[in-house]
């Protein structure tokens, strides 16, 4: 068998072309120990590590699992973080989230940040390791915050990105003041799981989707709690769902929030909102 076949095992299940070579690349590199260079240098896989290649190929085009809960890990910011079925599988959009988190903080020498709904603590990784601020990531789910404390030990962030299993401030302590607090809540309405791709429905569905059907549950039971926790000037910040940044506005506009400021992604979609108490 060619790399070139195992390919075509994901084109034939309907994985776009590109794509497919990517994830081909990623399984030889992660299963095989091969890297980009050495493909592109024409090294030669030997049949019991194209046998793996292929095994992995085909388990991606048989379930339409993720390819990144298939070897483990997936690319954020640079990094590789450790996923699986019990968090979400970091997206591009929410690096705008994090970028504008980590500008806000080191522009205004932030030193304590909350991430609520941290998953697989990518945000508050990277936050801590791009930052001198040391962030807390709540999560409701034990098994997320298992997979955040490996992440948080991945990139030797001891005592910089700490993990705490709340059920959105619930573990928080009324004492305990932030400078920002950031989240990527869930925001997709329910009526959407029957239009969701295949591949979306291995991610956890407490972190995708809310209880209403704007998908707005989170983001307003953040932001009447947020003030409570949030220094004099302290930020807040979302990573926002399509069509959802003009109720959200208005929500932090009720609760005190100013200088609200929205971020578009590359789609041109509203992505990223944020303001100050």
């Amino acid at each position: 068998m060619l790399i070139t076949d195992i390919v075509k095992i994901l084109t034939d299940a309907g994985i776009e072309p590109n794509e497919a070579n990517i994830e081909v690349k990623m399984l030889i590199e992660h299963f095989a120990g091969y890297s980009i260079a050495d493909i592109i240098m024409g090294k030669k896989l030997g049949e019991d590590k194209l046998k793996i290649v292929e095994e992995k190929a085909k388990l991606r085009a048989g379930t339409r699992q993720p390819i990144q809960y298939i070897i483990g890990q997936a690319d954020f910011m640079g990094e590789k973080f450790i996923v699986n079925p019990s968090v979400l599988i970091p997206r591009d959009e929410t690096e705008i989230l994090v970028r504008k988190t980590i500008e806000i903080i080191k522009e205004k020498n932030f030193k304590t940040v909350l991430d609520i709904g941290t998953g697989s603590g990518c945000i508050a990784c990277m936050v801590a390791k791009h930052t001198n601020a040391t962030v807390i990531g709540a999560d409701i789910s034990f098994e997320a915050i298992e997979t955040a404390f490996k992440n948080m030990e991945k990139f030797g962030l001891y005592n910089r990105a700490l993990f705490r299993k709340s059920d959105l401030f619930s573990k928080i302590r009324q004492d305990e003041k932030f400078d920002v607090i950031v989240s990527n809540p869930p925001y997709i309405p329910p009526s959407q799981k029957s239009t969701i791709q295949k591949e979306v429905t291995f991610e956890p569905e407490t972190a995708l989707y809310t209880s209403d059907e704007k998908g707005l549950e989170f983001y307003e039971k953040i932001i009447t709690q947020a003030p409570d926790y949030l220094n004099v000037n302290g930020y807040l910040l979302f990573e926002l769902g399509i069509n959802e940044s003009l109720e959200v506005a208005q929500f932090m506009k009720k609760q005190g929030f100013k200088d609200i400021q929205i971020i578009k992604d590359l789609a041109n979609i509203d992505r990223v909102i944020f303001g100050h108490i």
